[in-house]
């Protein structure tokens, strides 16, 4: 099974989002957070490290760990091929305003209030990932209309 992290980073109360581009391999055009494969010998939070800074710009000293998830196994279907997924989440905080520089992963993002993401076409089971994390994170009670 592939294992994946996934980044949600926050900054003064709103989430990043991130659309995926027509060159990934998975979830073409659908919304969710930095992401990337978890290579071998590489443990999770440093593919979380490295994929926040090829996909949009920023070093390590930019961000700060506020909450590792839990970890979520999911299969899927895309395109009609099946995913079986292992997916590592991430909470990340902003320390400071930062110009993003988006890869070719995506064609925009988005600084949104976290109600928002349910009105967004996502990867799968990104919006429970964002609300479980912003809950552990100290958020309390996170609505998604």
């Amino acid at each position: 099974m592939p294992q994946v992290v996934t980044c949600v980073l926050e900054y003064q109360g709103k989430i990043l989002v991130l659309r995926r581009s027509s060159s990934v391999r998975t979830y073409k055009g659908l919304w969710g957070g930095v992401a990337g494969y978890i290579e071998p010998g590489e443990e999770p939070l440093q593919t979380a490290m490295k994929e926040i800074q090829e996909e949009i710009g920023l070093r390590p000293d930019d961000v700060q760990l506020l909450v590792t998830g839990d970890v979520l196994t999911f299969t899927d279907t895309d395109e009609g091929e099946r995913y079986d997924w292992v997916v590592r989440p991430f909470l990340f905080q902003l320390k400071h305003e930062h110009p993003l520089k988006i890869d070719w992963e995506h064609t925009e993002h988005r600084w949104i209030d976290p109600q928002e993401l349910s009105g967004l076409p996502t990867v799968p089971h990104f919006p429970e990932t964002v609300k479980n994390l912003l809950r552990k994170g100290g958020w309390g009670r996170v609505e998604m209309r």
